[in-house]
């Protein structure tokens, strides 16, 4: 049987270093409300959409970094954050949201939480586990700096995927019974940024029966300190093969994993200087782009999915517990670093 879901990507223009957290929120809103005439009952934002991507600066006054965290445990309660969630609540439409967190040990962690609207709470956290970039500058003044390993711990929450409530009617509940699979509340994981490009993070979520993927980013255009470079390369160019990677690893990942995707970007010029990519989608299980950001300004990418589209490739192509060889793949958990055959 059918299990249709309307869900949206709420990509965000620039935020820049001296935009208001109140109108970034009432951006964040106004995109909401816009996903809402659509029918959408999930829309993902970017990650650390509540400020601009600090982490690409070195920053020493404590207090603008202590601004740029969000230091409650409850956003849906917390002064700075409560309207966002009050009108999600109000629309009865389920949000993922991505954030710098800092908890009350005083450790930092970009974050992201899935808030369902009908239980009127946050169901599931995600803190990113693949941090990119140095704890230092670069010695370079003009480098493009990605500072999150200064900021931020690795996330300590692993990939553990969760059921959403009351997006599929009819869905299969605890007890009634023999479960079916694809059959019950539809099942979902987080990732943010960098981790969408590391294929360990798909396949625990694919190997708990994930059907969307959630990943939320701010990503570069330009970066050459931080990405080396293979040839002369213009700003341009850098640009479209930064894209081009974006969609690679959701479209490839998706498919490999017979899940849906929804990424959702920052994009645009941050702070006269910063570009950031955009490229929001939502990607199919035969890792097809079914819709796609067109400018890089704030944009609702929206799609009505299926999640029965996913039973395909779980139960032929990659079903798991027919055609996975564990036995073999001993390297993946036993090793960090590349280990080279030994030389003829």
């Amino acid at each position: 049987m059918p299990r249709i879901i309307k869900v949206a990507a709420a990509q965000l223009g620039p935020v820049h270093r001296d935009s208001t957290r109140h109108d970034t929120l009432s951006r964040m809103i106004k995109l909401l409300q816009s996903a809402s005439k659509l029918d959408s009952q999930l829309v993902l934002f970017p990650e650390t959409a509540l400020t601009t991507f600090f982490p690409r600066h070195l920053i020493s006054d404590q207090q603008e970094l202590d601004s740029y965290f969000e230091h409650a445990d409850d956003l849906p309660g917390s002064p700075t954050t409560k309207p966002l969630f009050d009108e999600a609540r109000k629309l009865g439409i389920d949000i993922c949201v991505g954030y710098a967190e800092r908890t009350a040990e005083g450790k930092g962690y970009n974050t992201s939480v899935y808030y369902s609207a009908s239980q009127g709470k946050v169901i599931a956290k995600y803190r990113k586990i693949h941090l990119p970039g140095t704890v230092e500058p670069f010695e370079n003044p003009d480098a493009i700096n990605q500072l999150e390993k200064r900021y931020f711990e690795p996330g300590n929450l692993g990939f553990k995927a969760f059921r959403a409530p009351d997006l599929v009617l009819g869905a299969q509940k605890k007890g009634a019974g023999s479960p079916q699979p694809g059959q019950g509340d539809p099942i979902m994981g987080m990732m943010i940024c960098n981790d969408r490009r590391w294929a360990e993070g798909w396949r625990c979520y694919g190997l708990q029966g994930v059907e969307i993927v959630l990943c939320g980013y701010n990503t570069a255009g330009w970066a050459p300190d931080l990405w080396g470079t293979r040839k002369p390369m213009t700003p341009q160019e850098a640009e479209d093969d930064s894209l081009f990677h974006h969609k690679l690893v959701m479209q490839g990942n998706s498919y490999m994993n017979s899940c849906f995707s929804v990424s959702a970007a920052k994009a645009g010029l941050e702070d006269g200087k910063y570009d950031l990519i955009g490229g929001s989608c939502i990607t199919s299980p035969e890792g097809h782009v079914l819709a796609e950001a067109k400018t890089k300004d704030d944009e609702i990418v929206f799609a009505e999915i299926d999640l029965e589209d996913c039973r395909q490739g779980k139960e032929k192509t990659f079903d798991f517990d027919r055609h996975r060889r564990v036995d073999q793949y001993s390297p993946i958990t036993l090793q960090t670093g590349i280990i080279e055959p030994e030389l003829l």
